[in-house]
């Protein structure tokens, strides 16, 4: 009934294994890998196969943390939506009324929407195989990455799963899965480093005490996802959770949202106690007060919460104690902008579509304009007011510490380049809520379009580095960087760093090119993305399909 006859575990594999992205997402997996390994493979003529050869070593090792991260990132996005899908698809209720139980319902679903993470990690064996006659690493530690690696999938997979659980909309479970699971992939790749000089500690602890807690965590997990199933909240019609927004606001642990007070009100504006004036933008007023607070507030209070205790020990470290490092901070709050903006636009007109009002909305009078901006600003709005909250730390930070006052213009480049992260990440989700049918497509589509941005080009650079390229390549690629905010951070010339980099040198020019080609290239992107939204709602052609 678990495994073997479970008819949601049978039907979750028939419908995600048999799809044409199931076969083209092992492609680019398989190809993914395969180039990271080629292009790491040792150049030497003659390799030394009689000892550890540091290049095989580091070959196997960026093997192995590239397959984690990219796995680790992949897990919510199988996963996340096993229990809000059902939701969404309006089947819940008939979920619940089945003769099912809580927990076989559970496992299935985090089977099935594992098991294809768990063919691209099996699929990648043959791969590091080729690395092993190359030294520098033995099969049993191999055999301990993959049983870290596998365990580790279940655990962000569970997380998903009890995301799931607890919201409405795969969205938010799949960004409040993130942010729990963000930190944990940064503690495993620090923890597997710093025992890179240990193989046997390193050993031990994958194979038999990392697993115990893991699962332990697992099990508990699934264990709440299934009571909440057998005592399921207050649902309506089609299995939606009839939810009271001061009842909740009375049983919240921890921050409490208060509409009517400084600065929840700022992104919670309080209920409507007059008509909409006359002028007003009809779907700003509708998207403000009932569309982004319609399911609750618990997503919006556990962001908060888990941002908020991530920064404050990151600015003690970044702003107060590694003062060369400061860059580092606005990037966890680009980070967080990315994980958290797009959730308020990615379902901007995906969710008419849903919820099949969208022909109603392109048959008002409204102007393409005032249907775009009205949802761009309340998305806007607030990711800039949530993300405003991290910037606090900076603020605090540069004003206590004296070493920054000499870098005030850098200072300000960092806010400059977060607002602009802003407006691109919140353009591009509305973007893919345009072009795409459903929410959870258009999410992934987002991340998806942004990582590519930000991510690859120092990924890439970082990677040349690693290897050991030719420096006139690795300054030719950083021109690359002008795509990516974190290419950006770095390039902003700090005193401290300075002396540090550069012992007291006059400040690399070329940097400064890179953050004025960041802007350059961002605010084209905001100007082609604008036309591409415009001409595709003037036109409403396949809008209404």
């Amino acid at each position: 009934m678990y495994i073997f006859e479970n008819p949601v575990l049978q039907r979750e594999l028939l419908v995600n294994l048999r799809t044409n992205r199931a076969f083209l997402l092992l492609a680019v997996y398989q190809l993914l890998l395969a180039g990271v390994v080629l292009l790491a493979w040792p150049s030497a003529q003659r390799l030394d196969l009689t000892s550890n050869p540091p290049s095989a070593t580091k070959l196997v090792n960026l093997f192995f943390l590239g397959q984690y991260v990219i796995a680790s990132l992949m897990a919510p996005s199988f996963a996340a939506g096993a229990i809000t899908g059902e939701k969404e698809r309006k089947t819940y209720e008939m979920l619940l009324a089945s003769p099912l139980r809580p927990g076989a319902i559970v496992l299935g679903k985090m089977v099935a929407s594992l098991t294809h993470l768990g063919m691209l990690i099996l699929a990648s064996l043959p791969i590091i195989v080729l690395c092993l006659p190359l030294g520098g690493v033995s099969l049993y530690e191999v055999l301990a990455a993959y049983m870290g690696l596998i365990v580790s999938v279940i655990l962000f997979g569970a997380i998903g799963v009890f995301c799931s659980s607890y919201f409405s909309r795969t969205s938010s479970s799949l960004v409040v899965s993130y942010l729990v699971i963000l930190p944990l992939v940064i503690l495993a790749v620090m923890f597997w480093q710093s025992l890179e000089g240990d193989g046997e500690l390193r050993l031990k602890l994958a194979v038999l005490v990392v697993p115990a807690f893991l699962l332990s965590a697992v099990i508990l997990m699934c264990a709440a996802a299934a009571g909440r199933m057998l005592y399921p909240p207050d649902v309506g019609s089609e299995g939606k959770e009839v939810i009271d927004l001061e009842k909740e606001a009375e049983e919240a642990v921890g921050l409490v949202i208060q509409p009517d007070q400084f600065p929840d009100r700022l992104f919670a504006p309080p209920k409507k106690q007059e008509l909409m004036p006359d002028g007003s933008n009809p779907v700003y007023d509708k998207e403000i007060h009932s569309e982004i607070f319609s399911q609750g507030t618990l997503m919006l209070r556990l962001v908060i919460q888990i941002s908020m205790l991530l920064a404050i020990p990151l600015m003690g470290v970044f702003l107060f104690w590694q003062i060369e490092k400061a860059p580092w901070f606005p990037v966890y709050v680009i980070v967080f902008n990315m994980l958290v903006g797009p959730v308020f636009l990615a379902g901007s007109m995906t969710s008419e579509r849903e919820r099949q009002t969208l022909d109603l909305l392109l048959t008002t009078v409204l102007t393409p304009f005032q249907i775009l901006s009205g949802k761009f600003v309340v998305g806007f709005r607030i990711s800039a007011v949530l993300t405003s909250f991290l910037l606090w730390p900076l603020v605090l930070g540069t004003l206590l510490n004296r070493v920054f006052y000499s870098n005030w213009a850098s200072v300000l480049g960092m806010f400059a380049i977060v607002l602009m992260v802003c407006l691109v990440n919140a353009t591009i989700a509305l973007v893919c809520s345009l072009y795409q049918k459903k929410t959870s497509i258009a999410l992934l589509s987002t991340y998806s379009v942004l990582l590519l941005l930000y991510v690859l080009p120092p990924a890439m650079i970082a990677l040349m580095t690693i290897l050991e390229f030719d420096p006139s390549k690795i300054v030719s690629a950083q021109w690359f960087g002008v795509t990516s905010p974190f290419s950006a951070l770095f390039a902003l010339p700090l005193d401290a760093q300075m002396k540090q980099d550069f012992d007291d040198k006059p400040v690399n020019i070329g940097n400064l090119k890179i953050v004025f080609g960041y802007f350059a290239f961002s605010v084209g992107l905001l100007a082609v993305s604008a036309a591409a939204m415009f001409i595709r709602l003037k036109s409403r052609r396949g809008l209404s399909e």
